[in-house]
């Protein structure tokens, strides 16, 4: 039986559990709950109703909705017990189809994740792409998720119950999304161009990075735009208005990688825009802007170590310097340049001119768990936190580890890891600073040889500037001080310094507005990893709407995720903003 939301506005209480039955696994104390808030706006505004029921029910209830749940292969959906729903959607993962050595791994993985956390294992088995997961992938998350902590997967078993309460109201109300699908067809196509097998790495200038760029200008010109590819690597679609003198509306991300990342990060602020150019041509409409949509070449500073080569260039700030970087293999970003074609005596020109532009508005995936964890789809950004990064070389003695006293050691190692705890230490003690040694290495270690020489690298960031200048200060003298204790020499690098950048209240009042037209209360955050935005802060204003990460928030790295129902829902935010948008008097 199908339905639609005025129904469910319109019919009584009775009515109203008896249509959403099946969407909590018998519980039907979660619509009864619900259904006080009515009428619901939006279908967003109804699956955000549901969800808070569950978010305020007591312990026990939820408990006992993970428990109303059947297991994956389990002797319910052996003995044909399941509801039609469950039964639907384990079919849709092959689950029905287990080996024997298959069933076996799920029955040992049901028993283990029983025993210890007392209730059933939750997974969503519809894929991010709209797909059922393969047997492989729902093995190996079992496994993973197995490692957790009882409050963390309680936690991840309600949002999967929440994912999987959104698919079905889908099915019921016979929605189709107009962008999700789409956006996350892309995503998995772009990744196809990796410079390395098993892995998804597209860095600066690589075959990889020039076949993804050809893609993205193919998808714009598909969509109704006028394209080109700048001699930075910038992939440039503009949406032309028919409006007399109109200004230019800029939006996009990143289509680089970090190694082994993964599929969304800088890539969906890419094709987000694309698609919706694609409606708005569909539909014939357009707006009063131009809006031109950049696929920025480069962000994440693998290849050369320098960052947002791509938005420095628009905004006149490319530093020619760097022309003579050279990469591992000792090729100069001059000659990738122009191994690919590009002319680099023609980057300076790609500067815009700060009249022209109304306005920068950046969609990302979050990149971390906060949204996840306050169970909202989108998120308005407040401020891009500045960043502080660099290498440190300790230079110690290496000596016989069997002959050399404790108390006469240079030990390179011992002072990098004083200083790994002093920027643990120093960075846990201010408001959204954070610290970081993402880097540690000892070179040419041996088992049996204190370490002479030792490597790592170090990431602090605040909202502050004030606040992140003051923990670098803290972290360097604390680190001259280990070291001059130690007799252990050391040289820091700064390889980069980036201020933070505070997103436009102007902007951040419309992205909201929009936001709550879908029908999802606005949420503020916090940007602690660094974006375009911060680069195009020096052209224009800027504002940034986040879409929610999956697996806990985790990014760059290939677990990274989103859902179709959370990109499209950003769609509909991004193009709302945009038919609705005034630019500042």
């Amino acid at each position: 039986m199908t339905t639609n939301l005025s129904e469910l506005n319109a019919c009584d209480l009775t009515s109203f559990v008896q249509r959403l039955h099946g969407i909590y696994e018998h519980s039907p104390w979660i619509p009864e709950r619900a259904a006080a808030q009515r009428p619901f706006a939006t279908l967003a505004a109804l699956k955000q109703a549901l969800q808070a029921v569950v978010t305020n029910a007591t312990e026990s209830e939820q408990l006992g909705l993970v428990r109303a749940h059947p297991e994956l292969a389990g002797k319910a959906a052996i003995a044909g017990q399941l509801t039609a729903e469950s039964t639907s959607e384990q079919a849709k993962s092959g689950l029905n189809l287990c080996s024997a050595e298959e069933f076996a791994a799920l029955h040992k993985l049901n028993a283990d994740y029983n025993a210890k956390f007392g209730f059933p294992f939750i997974l969503a088995v519809k894929g991010p792409t709209g797909q059922g997961l393969t047997r492989e992938a729902v093995i190996a998350t079992f496994a993973r998720r197995l490692k957790n902590q009882r409050a963390d997967e309680l936690a991840e078993c309600l949002r999967q119950i929440h994912r999987i309460a959104e698919i079905r109201l889908n099915d019921l109300l016979g929605v189709k999304l107009a962008f999700g699908p789409q956006l996350m067809q892309w995503s998995e196509e772009l990744a196809q161009w990796s410079d390395e097998t098993g892995a998804l790495t597209c860095a600066y200038m690589t075959d990889a990075h020039r076949a993804t760029a050809n893609q993205l200008a193919t998808w714009m010109h598909e969509a109704g735009m006028q394209v080109g590819i700048d001699a930075v690597g910038n992939v440039v679609g503009r949406y032309l208005s028919d409006s007399p003198g109109a200004k230019t509306v800029m939006t996009g991300s990143h289509y680089d990688t970090v190694r082994n990342g993964g599929k969304y990060d800088g890539r969906l602020g890419i094709l987000m825009p694309i698609a919706i150019v694609r409606h708005l041509r569909a539909k014939g409409e357009k707006l009063p802007f131009h809006l031109e949509v950049i696929g920025f070449a480069e962000e994440e500073g693998v290849r050369f170590r320098s960052t947002f080569l791509g938005s420095n260039a628009v905004t006149g700030n490319f530093n020619m310097a760097l022309l003579d970087a050279v990469d591992t293999d000792g090729i100069t970003m001059r000659d990738a340049l122009a191994a690919a074609g590009h002319g680099p005596a023609a980057i300076p020109a790609i500067a815009r001119r700060r009249e022209d532009i109304a306005a920068y508005v950046e969609v990302h995936i979050e990149q971390g768990p906060v949204l996840l964890e306050h169970g909202l789809p989108v998120g308005v950004v407040t401020a891009i936190a500045g960043s502080s990064r660099f290498l440190v070389e300790l230079q110690g003695v290496a000596s016989h580890a069997g002959t050399t006293p404790m108390h006469m050691r240079k030990d390179a190692a011992a002072a990098a890891a004083e200083i790994v705890l002093l920027v643990e230490q120093r960075c846990a003690q201010g408001e959204a600073l954070v610290g970081t040694v993402g880097q540690l290495q000892v070179p040419g270690g041996s088992v049996n040889v204190i370490p002479g020489t030792c490597k790592l690298s170090l990431d602090i960031r605040a909202a502050d500037d004030a606040v992140r200048e003051a923990a670098v200060k803290d972290v360097l003298d604390g680190m001259a001080s280990i070291c001059g204790r130690r007799a252990v020499e050391f040289k820091v690098e700064k390889i980069v310094e980036a201020k933070a950048a505070p997103c436009a209240p102007w902007l951040m009042q419309q992205l909201g507005e929009a936001v709550e037209r879908c029908g999802v209360p606005r949420f503020d955050l916090l940007s602690g990893a660094g974006h375009d935005a911060m680069a195009i802060a020096a052209l224009t204003d800027v504002a940034m709407l986040f879409t929610r990460c999956g697996n806990g928030g985790i990014s760059h790295n290939p677990l990274e995720t989103m859902t179709a129902d959370d990109a499209d829902l950003s769609a509909q935010v991004l193009l709302d903003f945009l038919r609705r948008f005034s630019p500042q008097a």
